[in-house]
C-alpha cells in the first residue's frame, strides 16, 4: 500500500471527506516535490475516493510536473486569493465538504481561519499529524541508503572543518570553508546552517558561528549535516584545537563521550525511548554535570533534521527496526565550554548502526 493509499484508507475509515497537508516537508515526502514556499501557499489535498491534487504558487507548477507527479496541480498568482481557488477545486470534487482532516501540528491560525471562512459549515476535527508521523517513523531500506550517503558527506564536512581550524580564522570563516567545499563537490544544501562554536561560545547549544577568531587550546564544537536526494545527515563532534586543553575541558569531554558511546551501544528493539535517554543522562548526572545537560538525548530524522519521535524522559515508545534518530548528549557550562557528541543511527534487528563515522575519541588538532 502506498503512502497515499494509507492516508486515503484512514480518511475513509474515519469518514473524513478532505485531507489537507500544509507542511512542505511532508508534501515532499508524499509527492517527491521539494520546495519551501516561504510566505506563499503550498498544499496537498487527499480524498478518500478520488485522486489528490497539489496547489502551489504559479511559478512552481512546472517544477511540480517535472518531478513526475501524475495527478493535477493548480497554481495561483501573487495577487490572487489562493483559498478562493482551493475552494473551487474542492467543491468540484466534494459537493458538501463538511468533515476535514488537517495537520494540527503545522497549519497556522491565519490559514485555518481562511479555511473556516471559505467552508463555514465544515468541521476540522481530524488530525493528520500523528498518522504522518507514524508513516514516516520506519524508514525503508532505500531511505536508509540515502541517509548513509548523506552521512558520508557529513564525515567529509568534518574533515574539511578540522583542517580549516586556525587562529587566523573566525568561527564564521570555518563554517564558510565547509559549505564552500561541499558546494564544490555538488552538495548544494546543508541540513541546517553549519554551526562552529569555540571555547565558551559552545555553551549555547543552538548558538551560531561568531565573527570571533578561534582561540588556541580550547574545545571547538561542530554541528553539521547535508541534504542528499531529499534526505539529511546531522552530526556533532567536538575537538581540541591545540594540545594544552584545561583539565575541566578534558573531563567534560570524557563524560560526554562515555554517555554517547554507552547510549549508542545500548540501542535495541523493544527498549523504550525514555530508557535510552536515562542511560546517557545518568552517566552525566553521576559525574556531577546533570544540570548542564539541558536538552533531550535525541530526535527523529529523515527528510528533515527534527522528526518524530523525541528520545527523552516521558516517552515510553518502544524502539523498532527502521527507526532513525540522533543520540547527542551535551554538557554546556556557561562561561567555560560546551561539548556535544552526536551520531544519528538507524535501529537494526540487534542494535543500531550510525550514519556518520568520524572518530569520537578526543582529537587534539595542531595549532595553525
Amino acid at each position: 500500500m502506498t503512502h497515499f493509499e494509507k492516508v486515503q484508507q484512514w480518511l475513509a475509515e474515519h469518514h473524513y471527506q478532505v485531507g489537507y497537508l500544509s507542511n512542505f516537508k511532508n508534501i515532499q515526502y508524499f509527492t517527491g516535490f521539494a520546495s519551501d514556499p516561504i510566505e506563499r501557499v503550498l498544499a496537498l489535498f487527499i480524498f478518500p475516493d478520488q485522486d489528490p491534487f497539489i496547489f502551489a504558487p504559479a511559478h512552481e507548477v512546472e517544477a511540480v510536473k517535472e518531478t513526475g507527479w501524475q495527478y493535477q496541480v493548480y497554481g495561483y498568482l501573487d495577487h490572487e486569493d489562493p483559498f478562493a481557488i482551493i475552494k473551487d477545486q474542492i467543491l468540484a470534487r466534494v459537493k458538501n465538504p463538511t468533515r476535514w482532516a488537517i495537520e494540527k501540528g503545522n497549519l497556522n491560525v491565519s490559514r485555518f481561519e481562511e479555511l473556516q471562512q471559505k467552508f463555514p459549515t465544515a468541521t476540522f476535527t481530524g488530525d493528520l499529524t500523528p498518522l504522518i508521523q507514524q508513516e514516516q517513523l520506519l524508514k525503508t531500506p532505500a531511505e536508509i541508503e540515502k541517509l548513509k550517503i548523506a552521512g558520508k558527506w557529513a564525515d567529509y564536512a568534518f574533515e574539511v572543518g578540522f583542517k580549516a581550524l586556525s587562529t587566523k580564522r573566525t568561527e564564521q570563516d570555518v563554517a564558510a570553508e565547509i559549505e564552500y567545499a561541499l558546494k564544490k563537490k555538488g552538495i548544494t544544501h546543508t541540513s541546517f546552517d553549519t554551526i562552529i562554536q569555540s571555547g565558551a561560545n559552545a555553551a549555547d547549544p543552538h548558538g551560531v558561528p561568531k565573527k570571533e577568531f578561534i582561540k588556541p587550546n580550547e574545545l571547538v564544537l561542530f554541528d553539521l549535516g547535508v541534504v542528499f536526494d531529499g534526505y539529511i545527515s546531522d552530526a556533532s563532534r567536538t575537538v581540541g584545537f591545540g594540545k594544552q586543553l584545561s583539565e575541566k575541558s578534558q573531563e567534560i569531554y570524557r563524560v560526554c563521550l562515555e554517555a554517547q558511546l554507552t547510549a549508542q551501544a545500548a540501542v535495541k528493539p523493544g527498549m523504550r525511548a525514555e530508557e535510552l535517554d536515562k542511560i546517557a543522562r545518568d552517566i552525566i548526572t553521576k559525574a556531577g554535570y546533570g544540570e548542564y545537560f539541558i536538552h533531550r538525548l535525541g530526535h527523529g530524522m529523515g527528510q528533515s533534521e527534527h522528526e518524530f519521535p523525541s528520545i527523552m524522559e516521558g516517552n515510553s515508545m518502544e524502539l523498532q527496526p527502521g527507526m532513525c534518530f540522533s543520540i547527542e548528549p551535551g554538557i554546556y557550562i556557561p562561561g567555560v565550554a560546551g561539548v556535544r557528541i552526536e551520531d544519528c543511527v538507524y535501529v537494526t534487528e540487534n542494535g543500531a548502526e550510525a550514519f556518520t563515522h568520524t572518530p569520537k575519541e578526543l582529537q587534539l588538532l595542531p595549532l595553525a
